[in-house]
């Protein structure tokens, strides 16, 4: 039985795998030759590449169109999203650091990308192309893949604004929702052939010294996962309570956390991790909102491996992640996608779309940057789902003040908030 719910949770990540490893032999094999399946890649980039713009407006603009107006949960909301951007802007930078005391170095000689491909621009040209269109077709680009999240942004609070007159149109967003996320879920079945026909071609032209870069990232990657999870959870928990606090976090933090690495979904773990804050003693009323909210909205482990695959992108077409501009991109889009792929299935593509749209990056960027991914995914499921329960007790803090673990005030429900 548990045989069988491992290969039920991590199926389509072995798939993966076994795709990766398969094309790897045929590209050593092969070498150059093996440019000859390369479309077998590019229909599986342009099939995802097509199908991502419409999944993105309706996910987007449907989560927003169904907001409850009438709950008016004030501080409770504001400290919540303090908290879980403060948190994933550490995670980011602790990985930036990271990444300059240990560089990924890709030590190729030549390379079958154009330079041309990457396109330099300044600070303010960047933002402008970054965030908006001057052409409405453009926005269906995946070029513009942040001005689309805003243009999602602004019709789905038009439609909440619409009241009774937009229920219609509400309708439509949340079936083409739906709709969209059941066609990812058919192109991703065809991931194991486009990515191991692209890794194929990529080991075939660059030789089995691309492993090396691979294995850096990994490195890096469950370093610095490791260290973020062992350390900070358990100074966020110092700050919620002090020492005690951080007895309590880690006692009942292992049920959440088995959960996470054994169904690989922040989703699935949602019970665990609401049984886990009760026993925190994290009030009720700030468990039901956070940790629901949480499971979408709050990614510290999608926000390292966000900066660990900009990094491996650069190292492989020679780019810099240094300048100031370059680092304030990368932490917006680290935000981005930890708002942005919660509740869409293999959600973490979205983030590295949205990075080879902002840095103007050829469509051979993404192939790294999803093998990284799928890699990192059990780790990155551990620190996104049990970082909601620390999450809550720092929030439990600031919204209960420094006695809220001594406070018998576990109210039930949301009632109480939202009066």
């Amino acid at each position: 039985m548990k045989a069988k719910v491992i290969l039920k949770n991590y199926g389509s990540l072995l798939w993966l795998l076994l795709g990766i490893i398969l094309g790897s032999i045929y590209g050593i094999f092969f070498g150059e030759n093996i440019e000859a399946i390369k479309p077998l890649g590019d229909i599986f980039l342009n099939l995802l590449f097509t199908a991502v713009i419409p999944l993105v407006f309706f996910a987007v603009s449907s989560a927003i169109a169904n907001i409850d107006r009438d709950k008016k949960l004030g501080k409770l909301l504001t400290v919540m999203v303090l908290v879980f951007l403060s948190t994933v802007l550490i995670a980011a930078l602790l990985t930036l650091t990271a990444t300059w005391f240990f560089p990924i170095t890709q030590h190729i000689s030549a390379t079958v990308f154009s330079p041309e491909t990457v396109k330099s621009q300044n600070v303010g040209e960047q933002i402008t192309q970054l965030l908006t269109v001057n052409e409405f077709y453009q926005i269906g680009s995946r070029q513009n893949m942040l001005a689309l999240i805003i243009f999602s942004v602004l019709v789905g609070f038009s439609t909440l604004y619409a009241d009774e007159k937009g229920t219609a149109f509400k309708n439509f967003l949340v079936s083409g929702n739906e709709v969209m996320k059941k066609l990812i879920i058919l192109i991703m079945k065809l991931g194991p052939i486009g990515l191991g026909a692209y890794f194929a071609y990529q080991v075939g032209f660059f030789g089995p010294q691309l492993f090396g870069t691979y294995a850096k990232a990994l490195g890096l990657y469950y370093g610095v996962g490791a260290f973020y999870f062992v350390v900070f959870f358990s100074l966020y928990a110092f700050v919620a309570g002090g020492f005690k606090a951080i007895k309590i976090f880690w006692k009942n933090n292992i049920v959440p956390g088995l959960t996470a690495v054994g169904t690989c979904s922040s989703i699935a773990t949602i019970p665990a991790n609401l049984d886990g804050t009760a026993k925190m003693g994290v009030p009720n009323y700030v468990a039901n909102v956070t940790v629901p909210l949480g499971s979408t909205l709050h990614k510290d482990g999608s926000s390292i491996s966000s900066i660990v695959k900009i990094a491996v992108v650069f190292a492989i077409f020679g780019k810099d992640l240094a300048h100031v501009d370059t680092i304030l991109l990368a932490l917006v889009i680290t935000v981005l996608v930890s708002i942005v792929e919660g509740g869409i299935p293999n959600g973490g593509y979205i983030g590295e779309l949205l990075m080879i749209s902002a840095y103007h990056l050829p469509p051979e960027a993404l192939p790294p940057a999803m093998i990284i991914g799928t890699l990192v995914d059990p780790m990155a499921t551990l620190l996104n789902a049990t970082g909601d329960n620390v999450a809550a007790m720092l929030i439990a803090r600031f919204t209960e003040g420094k006695n809220w673990m001594k406070s018998k005030k576990n109210v039930s429900g949301l009632m109480e908030v939202i009066s």
